[in-house]
């Protein structure tokens, strides 16, 4: 048959068998419609495990964490307000809620034309467009019966992981809403729309509230970023920089997606592909190659004139790679959960070296507010002190400008020397009951 009779399968059957893996059945296998159809072949067992057990390993580790939270790492970051200068502090829901996935990109790029491709359906609250229609950065989870409920109801519950939200102001909460619906894949993880990234003009008319603070918020608490482009808008404006930059300590989380790669032909999509890569390596700027994936995530007809039988391969297959990175999400959330758990622990860390040895270089008695004054201002080489003394890595500092703003609003007098048990309650909890928690029960990865 002509290759204008493929049909796209619902990736929602792929996604929702989480105990295989599926590979692409010979191109030459279609069917009669006007979408393409995915066939896949049960390839092998993701887990020897049942999920059951699976399910009570990853509990166990998660209470384990909680209980390790309370104990040793909290008293820490009330004393030295860590919650102030980086991350809020951690309630139970934090551990206990699901896999989250972000999707940013400009405008247009097909945000939540994706997250319907993946639901099946759009979900309450979704509107496509060719202009900025999602405005709001909207949560979509499993629920009962399909609602939305408004920014500032949400934050305020305590089974649900946003509290930390309340940060950012009325105007931001105004612009945050949580849309509920019942679905199996939403059984396993979050989806978060985000506004579209504004450019040229547009981008000159600031936001009520802090779009890249929001972004790196959420990027600390997800599981995977998808960051989408249109191969019609490559340029990455300002603002976009802004927020990939944000996204600074999570590259391992960062997924690119070139959607809508049907509507160019094969040779300009190679050049729109090498150009995406120049631009996105001067951003992230970082030596590792960022993974691209190329496709149509939608539900519409292939342009088969401008894909033509190479491309048609080509997004069948980068397809089904892109979902099965998304069926990975929850078998690897426990390992993804103690990872963050353990950069928190060494920030916060960190954080108390830094305030207890700007707390020390204060004098007794007079000259306290110029003293200040001048550590604040100098914040650069006191981190260094701070490094050599206790032989830490650079690159687990804060960002010094950001420090510096918070630190303004603080007497440093006021805060409390450094308490060594409290450190080595931090440095037993990250050398031996981590390790220990994670050999007391049985590896996800076997």
């Amino acid at each position: 048959m002509a290759a204008s009779t493929i049909l796209r399968r619902s990736p929602l059957k792929l996604l929702s068998q989480p105990r295989s893996f599926y590979f692409l059945s010979p191109p030459s296998t279609f069917y009669h419609n006007q979408h393409y159809h995915l066939r896949f072949n049960d390839f092998h067992s993701l887990s020897n495990i049942s999920d059951e057990e699976q399910s009570s390993s990853m509990r166990s580790i998660f209470d384990g964490l909680k209980r390790l939270y309370e104990q040793k790492l909290k008293p820490l970051e009330l004393t030295y307000q860590y919650h102030d200068f980086a991350s809020p502090l951690l309630t139970n829901s934090d551990f206990d809620a699901k896999p989250m996935v972000m999707l940013l990109g400009q405008y247009s790029t097909g945000k939540t034309t994706f997250i319907k491709h993946l639901l099946e359906s759009g979900y309450p609250g979704a509107h496509v467009g060719p202009e900025p229609t999602t405005d709001k950065f909207i949560v979509i989870m499993s629920g009962p019966d399909e609602r939305r409920i408004p920014g500032n109801t949400i934050t305020v519950q305590e089974d649900m992981p946003y509290k930390g939200l309340t940060v950012f102001g009325s105007a931001f909460l105004s612009k945050f809403e949580c849309s509920q619906m019942p679905h199996p894949l939403l059984e396993h993880m979050t989806l978060v729309d985000t506004p579209g990234v504004l450019s040229g003009e547009k981008q000159r008319i600031e936001r009520s509230y802090d779009f890249t603070g929001v972004t790196s918020w959420f990027a600390a608490k997800s599981d995977l970023i998808l960051l989408l482009f249109d191969p019609h808008k490559l340029d990455i404006s300002d603002e976009f920089k802004r927020v990939i930059s944000s996204l600074k300590g999570h590259d391992d989380k960062i997924r690119v997606v070139l959607n809508k790669a049907d509507q160019v032909e094969t040779q300009q999509l190679m050049r729109i592909y090498g150009a995406l890569m120049w631009s996105l390596g001067k951003v992230l700027n970082t030596p590792e190659v960022t993974r691209v994936y190329i496709g149509s995530f939608n539900d519409g007809p292939l342009n088969e004139a401008a894909a033509g039988p190479m491309g048609q391969d080509l997004f069948l297959k980068e397809q089904s790679d892109l979902l099965a990175d998304l069926k990975d999400i929850p078998k690897n959330a426990c390992n993804r959960r103690v990872n963050e758990f353990v950069k928190r622990a060494r920030a916060a860390k960190i954080h108390a070296l830094i305030i207890s040895h700007l707390k020390k270089e204060m004098p007794l008695l007079i000259g306290k507010a110029k003293a200040q004054e001048t550590l604040i201002d100098n914040l650069e080489i006191e981190f260094r002190k701070v490094q050599r003394e206790y032989h830490l890595p650079a690159g687990d500092f804060p960002n010094v400008e950001h420090f510096k703003e918070v630190l303004k609003g603080y007497n440093i007098d006021k805060f409390e020397k450094l308490k060594p048990k409290m450190i080595q309650a931090v440095d037993e909890m990250l050398g031996y009951d981590i390790p220990e928690l994670l050999r007391n029960f049985k590896s996800l990865d076997n």
